[in-house]
């Protein structure tokens, strides 16, 4: 096989462009994130034709990514799986010897450790909200927070979210897969549901509708539910959101840190993540997930509520205990 001349910054391009219409926006950023530092590495080692790395010479960037960015060992593992990846793909474009990705080592991981278990839980959960109706109500945080703890979806599907979505007659929402104008969601069409709401959220949510929020229209015609003065709210916007406001000191908690507000970087607005009480996106929907298990919820409808299969339900979201497990089966011991 005669291999192509190629750098790595070219080749990050063109994978990255190749993979557009298979996954997700928020796959891609993920995968540019990852990837960038091989391409660090490369840079460092003055690799500027990738058809003359080795099997030693990724051997070599793992433990360098390992000391250099101290990671843990589920991090480590899935920046590796992705390196991968990007390596066997290079393989289909002769960029690199065939096979190069089987000598690529990904750590193994203990049933423990590949499991997250950051999340707000119920008591945070709900004086946040509290906190938010009083104070900020209807408001875009309010309404982010709100819909993200009690749908249980990602992110990426509240940022898809149009104003014809939101149905209060039938008081749900529809998450729909719309890659062509710019809002693609996690697992495509097969993401693709509806959402049936309460009478709190749709109450909040037509105040949204009446009071604050923006009329946004999209060149292609769409109309965003969650707006700002600039369009539709980026998916980092409503990131901050869910940082700021599960900061503790944002709902007059005294700070479980030591920490004082008014030398904490963590208060600065756009620094809300460095905070070590700030909750992501995904761990407000994990705790959502796991609230609705508490609450008796059967696996079926929040798997389908959450667009989660069961056995990721089971593995990555379902953070209670064993003995909560057991006092919601005490309930069927009358059927014995």
């Amino acid at each position: 096989m005669s291999l192509k001349p190629i750098d790595p910054e070219s080749a990050l391009n063109l994978y990255l462009t190749d993979r557009e219409n298979e996954v997700s926006q928020a796959t891609i950023y993920s995968h540019r994130s990852r990837l960038g530092h091989f391409l660090r590495w490369c840079d460092d080692q003055g690799i500027t034709n990738l058809n003359n790395i080795s099997g030693r010479d990724l051997h070599y960037f793992r433990l360098w990514r390992r000391d250099e960015g101290n990671l843990k060992p589920v991090t480590e593992k899935t920046q590796i799986d992705t390196l991968r990846v990007f390596i066997r793909w290079l393989e289909s474009i002769d960029g690199v010897e065939q096979d190069l990705h089987t000598r690529v080592l990904s750590p193994v991981l203990g049933d423990s450790e590949n499991v997250r278990t950051v999340m707000l839980d119920e008591n945070r959960a709900k004086a946040i909200l509290k906190h938010l109706y009083k104070f900020e109500y209807a408001s875009r945080p309010h309404v982010v927070l709100t819909l993200l703890w009690h749908t249980m979806m990602r992110v990426g599907a509240a940022h898809a979210l149009d104003l014809g979505d939101y149905d209060p007659k039938d008081q749900s929402l529809r998450v729909v897969h719309r890659p062509e104008t710019g809002t693609p969601i996690k697992n495509k069409e097969a993401g693709q549901r509806f959402i049936a709401l309460s009478d709190d959220v749709c109450t909040i949510l037509n105040d949204w509708i009446e009071t604050k929020r923006v009329n946004a229209v999209e060149e292609s015609g769409r109309q965003p539910l969650l707006a700002t003065p600039e369009g539709r709210a980026h998916t980092t916007t409503l990131r901050g959101d869910c940082y700021r406001g599960t900061r503790p000191c944002e709902i007059g908690i005294e700070c479980p840190h030591s920490r004082s507000p008014e030398t904490c970087a963590a208060t600065k607005y756009d620094e809300a993540s460095k905070c070590p009480s700030s909750r992501s996106p995904h761990a407000i929907r994990r705790g959502g997930i796991t609230y609705a298990l508490n609450q008796g919820w059967p696996k079926p409808a929040v798997s389908d509520r959450a667009n989660v299969s069961e056995g990721v339900l089971e593995k990555h979201y379902d953070q209670r205990t064993e003995q909560e497990k057991m006092e919601q089966r005490r309930q069927y011991l009358s059927n014995l």
